[in-house]
């Protein structure tokens, strides 16, 4: 029997009502992956978008709790740049492609207009089927050089989170 998206939105709901903290979070993957590994929930939720559409798309936003379901849909040679979630923490879940995935440290905290100044710190592979953690205030960038289908769980909409200024230290 399929996962279905209001399946998952009552496993994570539930989750985060008994623990909303870290490890709350963390066990949010594992409904991610159960997604992730079900080839109709990634057909009826991952579909390709328009040339030229946002990748982005909002498949549930919970009422009570804030957070987001999200899905990805990436056409080839999809960078980013250093970033966080703002006040809020997110997880990725790697349905199709490989995501070369970089965390980055802060060498210079930046303060007003001046950025916070990062250095890469790891580099690793999300490959289909994984789904990996971001806390509040992690700074990480994404590299994706074939399309790329992702689940992304947002802890509030980041359309709504100012987030940190952050740079690359030259």
């Amino acid at each position: 029997m399929a996962y279905t998206l209001a399946q998952l939105a009552s496993d994570i709901r539930s989750t985060l009502e008994a623990d909303s903290g870290t490890v709350g979070r963390k066990k949010v993957c594992g409904f991610v992956t159960k997604a992730l590994k079900d080839e109709t929930f990634v057909a009826e939720h991952l579909k390709d978008r328009p040339e030229g559409g946002n990748p982005r798309e909002i498949l549930y936003e919970d009422p009570k709790l804030g957070f987001c379901i999200c899905g990805h849909v990436y056409k080839p040679n999809a960078v980013g740049n250093p970033h966080d979630h703002g006040s809020s923490w997110a997880i990725y879940g790697q349905a199709t492609g490989i995501t070369e995935m970089t965390d980055w440290k802060v060498v210079e905290k930046g303060e007003g207009a001046k950025p916070t100044l990062v250095v890469p710190d790891r580099v690793y592979e999300l490959k289909p089927g994984d789904a990996h953690f971001y806390d509040i205030g992690f700074i990480h960038s994404p590299r994706r050089l074939m399309p790329s289908k992702l689940l992304r769980i947002e802890g509030a909409n980041l359309d709504v989170v100012k987030r940190s200024n952050i740079k690359a230290k030259a």
